[in-house]
This record gives C-alpha cells, sequence and structure tokens, in this order.
C-alpha cells in the first residue's frame, strides 16, 4: 500500500510542477488558437454570409453593418488565435473571442425557436437538427476562454515574460 501511496504522491508532485508552469493553459491556448485561426482564416480565404445573419446578432452588434462586423470578425480571431499561441495580451484576447461566441451563438448557433428550457437544451449539440441550434462547440470555447481571462497565460507564454522583464 506504501507503494501505490508513494507512486501517486510522485504523479500529484509531477502535475503540480506542470500547474505552476502552466501546462494546462498552454494546452488551451493552443487549441484555441488553433480553432479561432481557423476560423478566421476560412473568413479571411471566404465570403461574407454575416448579411443572413446579422439580424441575429446580440446588441449593439447587430447595428454595426455587414462589412464592418465581417472584418472585425476575421482580425479578431486571425490575431486573436496569434496572440493566443505566443501568449501575448492573452486575457485581452481570451476576453474578445468570448464576446466572438457570444455573437456566433446568437446569431448562428441559437435554437430558431423555443418555450421551454427542454427545447432550449435541444440545441445543445454539435450539428443542429430541425431548427433547434447548435450551441454546445461555441459554449465549450467558452468554458475554454473563461480560464484564461482568470488566470492569464501561464509561466510559458509572452505575457510572462514580459511580466518577469518589466514587473518586478
Amino acid at each position: 500500500m506504501n507503494k501505490l501511496l508513494l507512486h501517486y504522491k510522485r504523479i500529484a508532485d509531477w502535475l503540480d510542477c506542470a500547474a505552476n508552469y502552466g501546462a494546462g493553459l498552454l494546452l488551451i491556448r493552443l487549441l484555441m488558437a488553433y480553432e479561432f485561426g481557423k476560423a478566421g482564416m476560412g473568413k479571411f480565404n471566404g465570403q461574407n454570409w454575416f448579411g443572413n445573419v446579422q439580424d441575429n446578432f446580440i446588441f449593439p452588434f447587430n447595428l454595426i453593418p455587414v462589412d464592418i462586423s465581417w472584418f472585425m470578425a476575421t482580425w479578431f480571431e486571425i490575431l486573436g488565435s496569434i496572440g493566443l499561441l505566443l501568449g501575448l495580451f492573452t486575457r485581452f484576447w481570451a476576453f474578445t473571442l468570448i464576446i466572438i461566441s457570444i455573437v456566433a451563438i446568437s446569431g448562428v448557433h441559437w435554437p430558431a425557436e423555443w418555450s421551454s428550457l427542454g427545447e432550449l437544451w435541444e440545441g445543445y449539440r454539435i450539428t443542429p437538427k430541425d431548427g433547434s441550434g447548435n450551441y454546445r462547440v461555441p459554449l465549450l470555447f467558452i468554458a475554454m476562454l473563461i480560464p484564461l481571462v482568470v488566470a492569464g497565460a501561464g509561466r510559458m507564454s509572452v505575457d510572462s515574460i514580459l511580466a518577469r522583464r518589466f514587473l518586478k
């Protein structure tokens, strides 16, 4: 039994060390950088389809001209993914990408109609079914971005290097 506890303690110590260096935050940053970079490049290389959904955007984003919304979403996703990849201005980019995700849920992923929590819950899926929505992925993105807003990028980041250099 003591050997089992000793192995558990060694694993826990190793995981604590990895956590102190921000390994979990780094993995979240890399995954979110990939996802938002892919979305931003898709917009950069694609056609502006925001005109089809702009009326669904939450206020005040529904008032912004479609071309400006498309430009902002494209470049915030591309620059935000670079920022997350490097861990540069991580809290700002994570917060910005949360806003983009909320607007995306309201404009594209929210159920067309629902009258009960049960019907709303049907939208917690990856692919839409009969107008029930598909807000699962952007909601998971928001959940992954929140620790980056709260904790920052971790020690394996440009943010950490800059803080050690200039905030001694």
